[in-house]
C-alpha cells in the first residue's frame, strides 16, 4: 500500500462502516429489494477497474440467445443522457455508453437498454419487451434490484481478499458481500493455470458451500477489424501503429501486442474516456489506429474508418466450460 493510501485508510474504515451497514439494512430487509419472477442475472465484482465484466456479458449473450429473448441492463458509463434509453446499432456511444453499444453491434438480436436505475430499466424491459431473461451489467452494489443470480468476477492477479475498501484500496464494498454470489469467477488468469495454483486461490478466497468457483482468460483474435475489412496481426508488423485505449487496464492487451511483434506509440486515456476535440484530432493524425472494440465504438465516426481498427476479445474459461453452461442453463430453466 503506498503512503497516500495508508494516510487515507481511516477514511477507508469509515466508508466501509457505512457500506457494511447498508448491507445488512438490505439483508435484514429494512431496506427492500424488488425480487422477480423470471431469470435476472447479475455479473458484477467489489472493486473498481476491469475486472472483465463485458467479456462476460458477451459470453453469456452468445450462449444464451439461440434459445432465448435476452435482454441486457447497464447503467451506460461515460453516456450525456440520463434515464431509460433502447439501444440501437445507429445510436452513438455518447447516448448510451460505449459497452452497451458494444453488445448490440455484436448480438443483434438481443434488447440492449442502459438506465442508471436499475430497478426502473427492468420493469420497462419487461413491460414493453417480454425478455426471458435479463442480464444487469455491473450491479452486483444495486441492492434495489435482487438478481435470481450473482457472478462475481474478480481478478487473478488482484484478488478482491487481497484488497482494502476505497480509497485506501480498491474495494466497493467489503470482502464480505462476496457471499451474495452463487458463482465466482477467477478473470484475466494466466492460460494454462495449473491445478495446483488453482487450488491455492481456492483456499484464498474461502468461499462458501453454496459458491462454485471458475477460472477464466482472454483469448486475442489474430486479425483487427473495422466493419470493412481485416488484417492480420502479421501484416502490422513493422508497420507505423497508434494503439488507442480507454481500458481501465490495457496491461494485458500491451503485452499481446508486443509478443505479436508489433511495435506501436501508446495513447492511453482513463476508462470509459470521452475523446475531446483535440484528441480525435491527434488521433486522426496516425497513419493507423489500433484500438479495443468499446474504443471503436466512440472513435468511429470520428476518425477515417479505412485508418481504424479493432482488436476483438473473447472471455474462455481454464477448463468446465461445460459446467459453468449447465449452471447457467439450469438456472434460466428452474427460473422461467
Amino acid at each position: 500500500m503506498s503512503i497516500l493510501r495508508k494516510f487515507l485508510f481511516p477514511f477507508a474504515l469509515l466508508y466501509g462502516l457505512i457500506i457494511t451497514i447498508r448491507n445488512l439494512l438490505y439483508d435484514m430487509r429494512i431496506i427492500k429489494s424488488t425480487a422477480y419472477s423470471f431469470p435476472v442475472i447479475c455479473v458484477g465484482n467489489l472493486s473498481v477497474g476491469g475486472t472483465g465484466k463485458t467479456p462476460m456479458i458477451e459470453f453469456l449473450l452468445e450462449f444464451l440467445l439461440p434459445n432465448n429473448k435476452v435482454a441486457t441492463l447497464s447503467r451506460g458509463y461515460g453516456r450525456k443522457t440520463q434515464g431509460y434509453r433502447l439501444v440501437t446499432i445507429e445510436e452513438k456511444a455518447a447516448n448510451v455508453g460505449d459497452e452497451p453499444l458494444q453488445f448490440k453491434n455484436k448480438f443483434k438480436s438481443a434488447i440492449v437498454a442502459v438506465d442508471e436505475n436499475r430497478r426502473i430499466g427492468i420493469a420497462k424491459l419487461e413491460n414493453e419487451h417480454h425478455p426471458d431473461l435479463i442480464l444487469l451489467d455491473d450491479a452486483f452494489q444495486h441492492r434495489k434490484v435482487k438478481a435470481g443470480l450473482n457472478i462475481l468476477l474478480t481478478r487473478y492477479n488482484d484478488l478482491y481478499k487481497n484488497d482494502f475498501m476505497l480509497p485506501a484500496g480498491n474495494l466497493r464494498e467489503p470482502i464480505s458481500g462476496a457471499g451474495r454470489a452463487k458463482i465466482i469467477v477467477v478473470t484475466k488468469c494466466p492460460k494454462n493455470l495449473n491445478v495446483i495454483e488453482q487450488e491455492n486461490i481456492r483456499s484464498t478466497l474461502n468461499l462458501r458451500n453454496y459458491q462454485q468457483l471458475f477460472f477464466s482468460y482472454i483469448s486475442y483474435n489474430d486479425h483487427v477489424f473495422n466493419g470493412l475489412k481485416k488484417i492480420s496481426l502479421q501484416e502490422l508488423v513493422g508497420k507505423e501503429i497508434s494503439l488507442v485505449t480507454g481500458i481501465a487496464n490495457p496491461v494485458s492487451l500491451l503485452e499481446y501486442l508486443k509478443d505479436s511483434g508489433i511495435s506501436f506509440q501508446h495513447l492511453n486515456f482513463p476508462d470509459h474516456h470521452n475523446f475531446t476535440s483535440v484528441e480525435i484530432k491527434k488521433i486522426a493524425q496516425s497513419k493507423l489506429v489500433i484500438t479495443t472494440e468499446k474504443d471503436f465504438m466512440r472513435l468511429k465516426g470520428e476518425v477515417e474508418l479505412e485508418k481504424l481498427f479493432y482488436l476483438p476479445i473473447k472471455m474462455k474459461f481454464v477448463r468446465d466450460t461445460e459446467e459453468f453452461n449447465k449452471r447457467i442453463s439450469n438456472f434460466v430453466l428452474n427460473e422461467k
